[in-house]
């Protein structure tokens, strides 16, 4: 089982690994994706090593954030750190991955506009990039990151649903980048006191970063959507299956 986290904007800084690269060197899992990680690497850094307030406009942040701009600018060379700990933010801090063991962090893994598709511990430096940022290329256009990455992302995560069930709790802006076929996805509602329903929409990153922790703790390697709702039982979530390959997590209404 694999379960595929969405990235965070937010970040944490600093880092004890050596800089990443896209060679033979390279220690990122999925190479096949190095070609165009490198391709958007060079661009963004070119891009962040130019006019900063244009960078800032072009990666949709405000000035408070220049400085990750300026820091992106030197992810060629910043040091490295593993990407469950890189992410920061909702999700995340429901994940807790500083207490996972290296055993239980193996089923994780974390789509990216930058790399495409990360495992757990894989070392990532700081960045700023979002899927919806357009980043201008070598050539002068200015393409979409859906554009940059064709079905690369797509491929990859086929390959791995073959042999595996894939849990795909990414947000919308992250699936759209690489779509999957018959993965798990996961819609959390709310419900109220009468019996209605709202679907959450910030929140949703606090379920997804639980039930993802809960699957991790669990050891179970789920090879169905039904053994992924026993799991979040179990550990006492309710969920429900929904048609096709749509688990629905029902939280209370706050």
């Amino acid at each position: 089982m694999l379960i595929v986290l969405a990235p965070s904007e937010t970040k944490a800084a600093g880092g004890s690994g050596a800089p990443v690269v896209f060679d033979d060197r390279c220690v990122l899992s999925f190479p096949e994706l190095n070609e165009r990680r490198h391709a958007i690497a060079k661009d963004l850094v070119a891009l962040c090593a130019g006019d900063v307030e244009a960078a800032a406009q072009a990666l949709k942040v405000g000035p408070a954030k220049f400085g990750d701009v300026e820091a992106t600018a030197e992810l060629l060379s910043a040091p490295t750190m593993p990407a469950i700990e890189r992410y920061t933010g909702v999700q995340y801090d429901a994940l807790d991955a500083g207490s996972l063991t290296q055993d239980q962090r193996q089923c994780l893994a974390v789509g990216s506009a930058l790399f495409g598709l990360v495992r757990a511990n894989d070392p990532i430096p700081f960045y700023r990039l979002s899927g919806g940022s357009k980043v201008p290329s070598a050539d002068g256009s200015v393409p979409t990151m859906k554009a940059r990455w064709g079905t690369a992302i797509t491929d990859v995560l086929s390959a791995v649903a073959a042999d595996e069930l894939l849990v795909d709790l990414r947000s919308g802006t992250y699936q759209q980048l690489g779509k999957v076929k018959d993965a798990v996805t996961v819609r959390v509602e709310s419900e109220f006191p009468d019996g209605t329903r709202k679907v959450v929409s910030h929140f949703n990153k606090h379920y997804k970063g639980l039930l993802a922790r809960e699957l991790a703790l669990s050891g179970v390697q789920c090879a169905s959507m039904d053994e992924v709702a026993e799991v979040a039982a179990a550990a006492g979530m309710r969920v429900e299956v929904s048609s096709g390959s749509e688990l629905t997590l029902v939280v209370p209404a706050s």
